[in-house]
This record gives C-alpha cells, sequence and structure tokens, in this order.
C-alpha cells in the first residue's frame, strides 16, 4: 500500500528553504509581528507572504490578525508533529519486506 505523503511533504518543503530557516530562528524568540520579520529578511511585503503562507500550511507555525497585522509565533503541536514525522519515517520497519534474495537484485 502507498500512502499519500501530501501533507507530510508540507513539513519538509517548509523546511527547506533558507529564507524560511531564518524566520523560524527569528521565531524562536517569541511571537513577531510581519513588520518585524520582513526587514531583517530583505524581503518584501509579498515574499514574506508567500514564505508565512508555507510555515502556516505546514503547522509550523501559526499566526492571529491583529488590526491591519498579522502576528506570527511557532506552534508547538506542529513542532511535535514535525519531530514525530521524522522519527517516524527514518525508524526501520521490520515488518515490512526487504530485499532479502526475492527480488532481482538477488542480496
Amino acid at each position: 500500500m502507498v500512502q499519500d505523503f501530501q501533507a507530510e511533504a508540507k513539513v519538509f518543503k517548509a523546511l527547506c528553504d533558507p529564507k524560511r530557516l531564518a524566520i523560524l530562528q527569528q521565531l524562536r524568540s517569541g511571537e513577531k509581528c510581519a513588520c518585524v520579520l520582513q526587514e531583517p529578511l530583505d524581503l518584501t511585503q509579498p515574499g514574506l507572504s508567500y514564505h508565512m503562507k508555507i510555515l502556516c500550511e505546514s503547522g509550523l507555525v501559526e499566526s492571529t490578525q491583529v488590526g491591519k497585522w498579522t502576528h506570527y509565533r511557532l506552534s508547538e503541536t506542529g513542532r511535535q508533529r514535525a519531530l514525530d514525522l521524522l522519527a517516524e519515517l527514518t525508524r526501520p520497519n521490520t515488518e515490512e519486506e526487504s530485499c532479502s534474495g526475492g527480488c532481482a537484485c538477488g542480496r
């Protein structure tokens, strides 16, 4: 059975960009307004919005609207989900078939 990994891939997509990693680093010290995140990264407002959309869709970041500004913070549940996902995907599964002579490679 092949699993659909679309939702899981969003977590890794969020982590595979230097700008998004820098945003996560900034959010480690607490909630930040979009205007505070934008300047040190030399991002335009549309550029920041693009990266924040990916981070929020991944579940790693949560947002709150305060007037005309959006405030962002790290999500503890998103963090735990990402850690659990990485552990699950990299843990050997001894119940599934392995390459032990039953395939074309001959091992």
